[in-house]
C-alpha cells in the first residue's frame, strides 16, 4: 500500500478529496468482493484509519530522507564556497599580470610608432630620389638618337612597368619647351600611343580567356592614359558582338547586361558609368539597328502595327527587367531611352491605326455578305416608310390584295457573331496598341477614335443594317391561310448577342483608358446614340411582330370559327376544344417558345406581357361575335382553359386578365337564378356593370329568361 500511496500523492496537482474518495471506493469495492451487499460502516472506518497510520509512517520516513539530503547539500555548500573563493583569488593575480602587459605593449607600441615616423621621413625623400634617377636614366634613354636600349620596352611580360615609366615621362615631357624637345616628345608619344594600343590588345585577348584578375590589372593601368575610354569600349563592343544574331535577342539581352554587370563590378573601377555606356550602347546602337531594320520591311500595315506592338512591349519588358537588377537605372530613364528609339515609328501611329481598322472591317463585312450572296444596299427608314407600310398593311388586309412585297431573305439574319467576334478581335489588339504606342495625353483621344470607328463597322454597318432587313421583313398579315412565319426574333438574339460582346470590350478595354478625361461623356454619348438608335428598331421589330401574331390570331378565328362551335344544335357532342383553338394555341406555343428561346433579360417579360395583353384582347372581341347555348359555353370555357393554359407563364397581369375572362364565360353557363351570385363574386364585382352585361346578352336563352336576367 506504500508503493500505491506514494504514487497516488506524487500525482500533479495533488488533490486531497479525490484521494480520499478513491480510498472510499476501494474499500465499498473490497467489501463487494467478499460477498457482503450491505454497506459496512466499520470496515470503512478501519480501513480510514490503517491509512491514517499508513500516511503518518510514511511522513516519518520522508522526514528522515529530506534530514539527510538537506546535511548533505550543507556540505556541498561549503565545499563548493571553499572553490569559489580560491578562483576569485587567482582571477585577481590574472588581472593585475594583464594590466602589466598592456602598459607594456601601449610602451612598445609608442616607440614602433616614433621609429616609423623617422624611417619614413628618411625613406620618403630617399625613395622620390630614387624614383627621379629612374625616370632620368630613361629620359636619357628617350633623348639618344639611338634606338631605346632599356629591355623594358621590348618585354611583354614588363608592360605594366614600361606602361608606367612612359605614362609618367609623357606628363614630364608636356612641360617642356617644344623648339628644343620636339623630338623627344615625338619619340616619348609615339611609345606612349604604342604601349597604349599593346594594353589595349591585351585586355581584348583576355577578355576573350575570361581572366578577369589580368583584365582588372590592365584596367588600372590604363586608367592612367588619356584613351582610357578605348578600353571601355573595347570591352563593350566585344561583349556585346554577335548579340543581334541571336533568334531571341530581347531573351538574349538581359542576361548579357546581367552577366557583364557582374564582370564590370570585377574589373573597373567605376561601374555604374561603364554600364552606363554599356546600356545606352545596347539602345541606342544595337536596338535602334535591330528596330529599325525589321520595321523597314515591306509589309501591309497590319503587319506592320503588330510587330510595332511586339518590339515596344518587349523593349518595355527589358527594360523592367534591368531596373529590377539595381544597376543603377530606374524605369522611367529607361522608358526615355524607349521612348527615343520609337518616336520616329510612332509618330503617326494613330492614323496608320484606324486605316488599318478600317480596312479590315470593311473587307470583313464584305466578305461575310458575299458568303451570303448579298449585295448591301440603301435602306430608307423612318417615319414616312413607317407610315407607307401601315397603310398598305391595312388596305391589303381589308381588300384582300397583297401589295406589299415583303422579302424575308428565306430566314437569313444577315448577323454573325464570329464576324463580330473577328471585329472585337481587331479592336482588341488595336486597344491594347493604343495603350502602349500612344503618346500619354493622346491615349483618351486616340481611344475615342477607334471606340468610333468600331461602333460604325460593328453597330451600323452590320447590326443596324441587319435590323433594318429584319424589320422590313417582318410579314404583313393579309389574310388567314397560314401563320405568319417570325425571323426578327432570331435577329434580335443574335444583334443582342453581338451588343453584350461590344459592352463587355468597351468594359474592359475603353474604359480604363478614357475614365478621368474629358473624353469620358463623348464615348458614353456616342454609344449611347447608336445602342439607343438599335433598341429604337428592335422595339419597332417587336411590335411589328407582336401585332402580326395578334392579327393573324384575329383572322384566323373570324375566318375559321364558326357560330355552331358555341351554338351547337344537339347537347351530343365529343370534342370540347374547337378546331380553331386548337391551332391558334398551338401557334401561340410555337410563338412563346421562340421568345423565350431567342429573347434575354427584360425583352422576354416585356413581350410575353404584350403578347398576352393583345390575346386576351382579341379572344375578348372574337367571344364577343357569338351567342352562345349550354353546350356552346362549355365549349367556350373548354377554349378558354386553352388560352387559359397557354398564357400561364405570360406575366402575373396577362394570368388575371384570363381569370377574370374566365369568370366572365362562367356566365354563360350558370342558371339566370344563379347570375346575381356569379356577378357579385370577387373576379367580376370589380368590372363595369356594362362589361358583365354584355356576356350576358350572349345568352343564347337571353329571351326566355328575361325577367331572371335582368335582375341581375
Amino acid at each position: 500500500m506504500m508503493q500505491q500511496y506514494m504514487k497516488e500523492l506524487e500525482q500533479d496537482p495533488f488533490d486531497a478529496e479525490e484521494f480520499v474518495e478513491r480510498l472510499a471506493w476501494r474499500t465499498i469495492a473490497e467489501t463487494k468482493k467478499s460477498g457482503e451487499d450491505d454497506f459496512n460502516p466499520i470496515l470503512l472506518h478501519d480501513s480510514f484509519v490503517q491509512a491514517i497510520k499508513d500516511l503518518t509512517l510514511l511522513e516519518e520516513r520522508q522526514q528522515k530522507r529530506c534530514e539527510r539530503l538537506e546535511a548533505t547539500v550543507r556540505d556541498d555548500e561549503t565545499l563548493f564556497r571553499r572553490e569559489i573563493h580560491g578562483l576569485q583569488e587567482n582571477n585577481k593575480m590574472a588581472a593585475h599580470t594583464f594590466q602589466g602587459l598592456d602598459e607594456k605593449i601601449n610602451h612598445v607600441a609608442t616607440k614602433v610608432l616614433h621609429l616609423g615616423d623617422q624611417l619614413d621621413s628618411v625613406n620618403g625623400p630617399r625613395s622620390r630620389v630614387v624614383e627621379a634617377q629612374r625616370l632620368m636614366a630613361h629620359l636619357n634613354d628617350f633623348m639618344s638618337a639611338n634606338p631605346l636600349s632599356s629591355p623594358l620596352y621590348s618585354d611583354p611580360t614588363k608592360i605594366d612597368e614600361a606602361a608606367d615609366i612612359i605614362q609618367k615621362l609623357h606628363i614630364i615631357s608636356q612641360d617642356l619647351p617644344d623648339l628644343k624637345f620636339s623630338s623627344l616628345k615625338s619619340k616619348i608619344e609615339v611609345k606612349y600611343d604604342e604601349t597604349e594600343r599593346a594594353l589595349i590588345e591585351e585586355f581584348k585577348a583576355k577578355q576573350r580567356q575570361d581572366d578577369f584578375q589580368r583584365m582588372k590589372e590592365i584596367a588600372n593601368v590604363l586608367s592612367q592614359f588619356k584613351n582610357y575610354s578605348q578600353c571601355i569600349n573595347a570591352y563593350i563592343e566585344q561583349s556585346q558582338a554577335g548579340c543581334l544574331l541571336n533568334k531571341d535577342v530581347f531573351g538574349h539581352l538581359l542576361p548579357l547586361c546581367e552577366r557583364n554587370y557582374q564582370c564590370i563590378k570585377e574589373v573597373f573601377n567605376n561601374p555604374e558609368q561603364v554600364m552606363a555606356k554599356f546600356i545606352l550602347n545596347i539602345y541606342h546602337l544595337k536596338l535602334q539597328e535591330y528596330i529599325s531594320g525589321k520595321l523597314s520591311q515591306k509589309m501591309d500595315i497590319y503587319s506592320y502595327l503588330c510587330i510595332l506592338y511586339e518590339l515596344y512591349s518587349k523593349t518595355n519588358q527589358l527594360s523592367i527587367g534591368l531596373a529590377a537588377l539595381d544597376m543603377g537605372y530606374d524605369l522611367i530613364f529607361l522608358n526615355k531611352l524607349t521612348s527615343n528609339i520609337f518616336s520616329k515609328h510612332i509618330e503617326n501611329y494613330i492614323e496608320h491605326e484606324l486605316k488599318c481598322f478600317k480596312e479590315r472591317s470593311s473587307a470583313n463585312l464584305q466578305k461575310y455578305y458575299e458568303s451570303k450572296n448579298h449585295q448591301k444596299k440603301q435602306i430608307q427608314s423612318g417615319g414616312f416608310q413607317d407610315l407607307k407600310r401601315d397603310i398598305q398593311a391595312a388596305i391589303a388586309t381589308r381588300a384582300n390584295i397583297n401589295i406589299a412585297q415583303i422579302e424575308n431573305y428565306g430566314g437569313e439574319t444577315f448577323l454573325s457573331e464570329e464576324l463580330a467576334i473577328t471585329i472585337l478581335q481587331d479592336t482588341k489588339h488595336a486597344f491594347q496598341r493604343c495603350q502602349l504606342l500612344s503618346k500619354y495625353e493622346e491615349k483618351a483621344s486616340n481611344a475615342t477614335y477607334i471606340l468610333d470607328r468600331l461602333l460604325n463597322s460593328l453597330l451600323i454597318e452590320h447590326v443596324d443594317y441587319a435590323l433594318e432587313l429584319g424589320l422590313q421583313a417582318v410579314p404583313v398579315v393579309e389574310g388567314a391561310k397560314s401563320p405568319p412565319t417570325l425571323y426578327f426574333f432570331k435577329v434580335v438574339h443574335q444583334a443582342n448577342n453581338i451588343t453584350h460582346l461590344l459592352e463587355k470590350q468597351y468594359t474592359d478595354l475603353v474604359l480604363p483608358l478614357v475614365l478621368n478625361t474629358p473624353k469620358y461623356n463623348d464615348c458614353v454619348t456616342k454609344k449611347k446614340f447608336v445602342m439607343d438608335d438599335i433598341e429604337r428598331k428592335v422595339n419597332n421589330g417587336l411590335d411589328r411582330s407582336m401585332n402580326a401574331i395578334i392579327t393573324w390570331v384575329k383572322l384566323y378565328l373570324q375566318s375559321e370559327q364558326k357560330k355552331t362551335d358555341y351554338k351547337p344544335e344537339s347537347d351530343d357532342f365529343t370534342m370540347m376544344v374547337s378546331p380553331p383553338c386548337k391551332t391558334v394555341v398551338q401557334f401561340v406555343n410555337t410563338m412563346i417558345d421562340e421568345i423565350k428561346t431567342t429573347l434575354d433579360g427584360n425583352n422576354v417579360t416585356a413581350v410575353l406581357q404584350e403578347l398576352g395583353i393583345g390575346l386576351h384582347r382579341t379572344i375578348y372581341d372574337h367571344m364577343l361575335q357569338f351567342q352562345y347555348n349550354t353546350a356552346g359555353a362549355m365549349v367556350a370555357i373548354c377554349d378558354l382553359n386553352e388560352y387559359r393554359a397557354c398564357t400561364k407563364l405570360l406575366g402575373p397581369l396577362v394570368t388575371k386578365l384570363f381569370e377574370t375572362l374566365h369568370a366572365l364565360c362562367n356566365l354563360l353557363l350558370v342558371k339566370p337564378e344563379n347570375l346575381q351570385q356569379i356577378c357579385s363574386e370577387d373576379s367580376l364585382v370589380e368590372l363595369d356593370k356594362s362589361v358583365v352585361n354584355n356576356f350576358i346578352q350572349l345568352r343564347s336563352d337571353i329571351k326566355n329568361q328575361k325577367q331572371a336576367i335582368i335582375k341581375v
